[in-house]
């Protein structure tokens, strides 16, 4: 499977994804990618939420590969309790925000909790960094291994995300390509 050949679906988190995040430039990058938008980016609700990914999932006829930041990690992880798409072929889950804790996520993301535990039905891989805010890097290996996700530990990059000034992040390109190198 080639870049070429799959649709990414990028899916920012609580907040959106501002023009300075890797997945803003990843949009600019890639042809095949697509964002997924949703009403409120700061008040969000998994019910509307939800809805606007599936909606989003069955606009696409093809292959897909999700790339996920943050809040949208718990979204793809309910989205897969709630229903199913065979064109998903594989998800990059980057900085996951740990919605069970009081201690790294803010009150308004309560409603995305609990974090589903549950096997992924495709490949996927869970990028965390050492110093994230939102998730202790061994609850992020957690959720990894519940998933059954491959697990990288990218260092010092905080949240991965517009802080980290990481631009296209070309070290997440070669993450998204062994993602892809591993899909049937």
């Amino acid at each position: 499977m080639k870049y070429k050949d799959t649709q990414l679906l990028i899916i920012p988190g609580l907040g959106g994804s501002g023009v300075d995040h890797w997945q803003s430039f990843w949009l600019q990058k890639f042809d095949s990618s697509i964002r997924v938008n949703q009403e409120n980016w700061n008040k969000p609700q998994l019910k509307d939420w939800l809805t606007n990914l599936n909606k989003a999932i069955l606009r696409i006829d093809g292959p897909i590969i999700l790339v996920a930041h943050s809040l949208a990690v718990s979204l793809v992880l309910h989205w897969v309790n709630t229903y199913t798409n065979s064109n998903i072929k594989g998800a990059l889950l980057v900085a996951p925000a740990d919605v069970d804790s009081l201690t790294h996520t803010p009150e308004s993301v309560r409603g995305f909790a609990p974090m589903p535990l549950a096997k992924l039905p495709f490949p996927s891989i869970v990028v965390a960094s050492e110093n994230d805010e939102y998730i202790s890097l061994e609850r992020a290996e957690y959720f990894a291994k519940k998933w059954q996700s491959e697990f990288i530990n990218i260092g010092l990059k905080g949240h991965i995300n517009s802080d980290s000034t990481l631009a296209f992040w070309e070290e997440g390109q070669a993450i998204l390509a062994q993602l892809i190198n591993k899909i049937p």
